[in-house]
């Protein structure tokens, strides 16, 4: 008795799925309708600045009416309607929002708006707000660690032309790992073990395409055990991510230790040799990247951007100069 009504209850999570995907399609009707209403208030603001002698002063008078009106609505106040106005004029005639808009809170809204400088870095975090469904929280840990300039930089950077352009888009020159609160002095068991024990901080930074599989993973080459430090399935790219993770300066060698992990990964390692594996690396790419402990000088990230910036647009006249 007790093993069948096990069984039945276990057919019931149909139930709170149903439940949860009806909840979570009301909350984004919902979200949609407040980012619309907020959007429509903007404009009116915004023609109403336009045709007043007084500017923007008389969004005052608008919130005086309101409070009196209907004292009981919250967010109309004066501070509230400017953000209002200004939402609406950072993105009336920009296109790139049209579809994204109403996916977005409007506290991240908020947030993109004071802590992005350009058009481009607007359009960034909410593109990734829309894909990555980030919470308050997680949009503040983002855009505080640059994400947009360390993202833009890694894009820019020459890589092998045998690495695909998905991949390019996966992997960050420096990842920062500010939250695992490691001691001055660590080792790499130190690092492997706080960052498992802030895998879902790890995960919001490496990318939530990443999917965790273990720790030590052990791979079999012929009768010999291995360990990879860190095992990762990424559902975008449909593949396998190996890491190693080094406390020390990168050196050559560490390519050859992640490339013999990844021709174990790639292939079945059942009889073969290991110097076989060792030699015959030539299916996926391996690529080397930093960590920081801290977080980034938002500055400095700023200004290597724009150099590689100019540079790329000066490479691409000189370009354009020699074909002609």
């Amino acid at each position: 008795m007790s093993s069948e009504l096990t069984h039945n209850l276990g057919q019931f999570d149909e139930v709170i799925h149903i439940i949860d995907n009806a909840r979570s399609r009301a909350m984004k009707a919902v979200n949609a309708e407040l980012i619309q209403m907020y959007w429509s208030v903007g404009a009116y603001l915004s023609e109403l600045c336009s045709a007043s002698s007084f500017g923007d002063k008389i969004i005052d008078e608008v919130a005086a009416y309101i409070a009196q009106e209907n004292p009981n609505i919250k967010g109309f106040n004066r501070r509230g309607l400017y953000r209002m106005k200004q939402f609406y004029e950072t993105y009336k005639d920009d296109e790139f929002v049209t579809p994204l808009v109403t996916q977005i809170s409007w506290t991240n809204h908020l947030l993109i708006m004071s802590g992005s400088k350009t058009a481009e870095e607007r359009h960034f975090y909410m593109a990734l707000c829309a894909k990555e469904h980030y919470s308050k929280r997680e949009l503040e840990r983002q855009i505080g660690t640059s994400y947009y300039e360390r993202s833009m930089i890694s894009a820019k950077k020459p890589m092998p032309e045998s690495v695909s352009h998905n991949v390019r888009e996966s992997i960050l020159d420096t990842y920062v790992l500010e939250f695992l609160d490691l001691p001055e002095q660590f080792s790499e068991k130190n690092l492997r073990k706080a960052i498992i024990e802030n895998l879902k901080q790890f995960i919001l930074e490496f990318g939530r395409d990443f999917t965790f599989i273990g720790e030590e993973y052990r791979v079999q080459v012929g009768n010999t055990d291995f360990f990879i430090d860190l095992l990762f399935y990424n559902r975008a790219l449909s593949c396998l991510v190996p890491i190693e993770l080094k406390i020390g300066k990168f050196k050559p060698e560490h390519i050859g230790q992640i490339n013999f992990y990844l021709e174990a990964l790639d292939r079945d390692s059942k009889d073969d040799a290991v110097v076989e594996y060792a030699l015959s690396r030539s299916m996926s790419p391996t690529l080397v990247a930093d960590y920081r402990l801290c977080l980034p000088d938002k500055t400095l990230l700023q200004n290597k951007l724009r150099e590689l910036t100019e540079l790329a647009l000066e490479s691409g006249e000189g370009n354009e100069g020699d074909e002609e």
